[in-house]
């Protein structure tokens, strides 16, 4: 199946880093949950998945994230799940996610790679699998241009991520320590500043000077782009064959457990929706905007979204090597002492799914359940 490529910053969040970080939950709780009227959340109909009420799912409002927007605006994932209704919840970045999962806030998460290493890692393998994929890339350092000319021109400098440990945080820091540049990953001081701020924040942060660049996921990027900014690097081109995981799904074991059906269900939408969107994608443009509107109140401008949608690439495919190399970026930050990767993947229902398809089944590279 043909990918779609989109901008993605990576959405990269270490929730091993919790013992690091007093994690910084919404006001809403863990999340923010989104909006619900019949144009946002189809209603369920029909018959329920194993008589289960309800699926809680969570993933951000990011363009990196448009497997889930566009999946729950279009109704593909409710499709499948018939009479068993969808509660979403919107995180700004994976710790606070992983720690909605640990809770039970949520079932079922889109998130970046690191969170799931690193929430993985602390659970010593307990709390979570990745049953799939869902996008690659869409992750830059965009700089103010007057103030740093060449990547050499760091340091001294006040750059932004997401959250601490968050998947961009994590890539920042590893690529400052391959840089020779000394940075405490706890406080962000040294020889750059990491400034740990809401992706919605910094944007403004960012025009005004507080900021000298951010290394962040799309849309946010973008916006900072429209917004003067210059892109440094494209974080693709850090990577072999400019692919790396910036998205996976992940549930709770005992979700996965006890409603296997349902869980099989949400891939099937997910698979779609996938499809959907590499068919239909100016529709798919128009759906994240309204995604978006729905969940935060605003929709991108064309000069955000077009670039945002063009730099990410959407896959079923979780591309299970690259995980290795990001938690091994873990590690290096000072974010990750010994992970636990052994049994992080669980693809058996996403493979099921993707034959179902006619589509060739994916690898866990070696990292699957036993």
């Amino acid at each position: 199946m043909p990918a779609i490529r989109i901008t993605l910053r990576r959405s990269l969040a270490a929730a091993a880093a919790l013992p690091l970080l007093a994690v910084a939950l919404t006001a809403c709780g863990y999340g923010s949950e989104a909006k619900k009227d019949d144009k946002v959340a189809p209603a369920a109909k029909g018959e329920k998945i194993g008589g289960l009420d309800e699926v809680k799912i969570g993933y951000f409002a990011n363009v990196t994230h448009a497997t889930a927007l566009v999946g729950l605006q279009e109704g593909l994932i409710q499709k499948e799940l018939g009479g068993t209704a969808i509660k979403p919840q919107v995180f700004n970045a994976g710790p606070s996610e992983i720690e909605a999962l640990n809770a039970g806030a949520i079932d079922i998460g889109w998130i970046g790679p690191s969170p799931s290493i690193n929430g993985f890692t602390k659970s010593k393998g307990q709390n979570l699998r990745i049953i799939s994929g869902s996008a690659s890339g869409g992750v830059s350092l965009v700089v103010n241009s007057d103030k740093i000319k060449s990547l050499d021109d760091l340091k001294g400098k006040r750059i932004a991520t997401p959250q601490l440990g968050n998947t961009q945080d994590v890539a920042l820091l590893n690529y400052l320590s391959e840089k020779g540049l000394k940075v405490d990953a706890n406080t962000g001081k040294g020889d750059v500043t990491v400034v740990r701020q809401d992706n919605k924040e910094i944007p403004a942060s960012f025009e005004s000077g507080a900021l000298d660049g951010a290394w962040v996921p799309e849309p946010t990027a973008s916006k900072l782009v429209a917004g003067g900014g210059k892109v440094l690097l494209d974080e693709k081109k850090l990577w072999k064959d400019g692919k790396f995981v910036i998205t996976n799904v992940i549930v709770s074991q005992k979700f996965l457990e006890e409603h296997p059906d349902v869980v099989e269900a949400v891939l099937r939408g997910s698979v779609k929706t996938n499809a959907w969107i590499t068919a239909n994608p100016d529709k798919a443009k128009a759906s994240i905007n309204s995604r978006l509107k729905a969940d935060s109140g605003k929709e991108l401008p064309a000069e955000v979204i077009d670039p945002a949608f063009k730099n990410v690439e959407l896959l079923n495919d979780p591309l299970a090597s690259t995980l290795r190399d990001e938690a091994d970026h873990a590690v290096k930050a000072g974010l990750l002492e010994d992970p636990v990767l052994d049994g992080i993947y669980d693809l058996t229902l996403l493979n099921k799914v993707l034959k179902a398809e006619g589509q060739p089944a994916v690898a866990d590279a070696g990292l699957g359940v036993k």
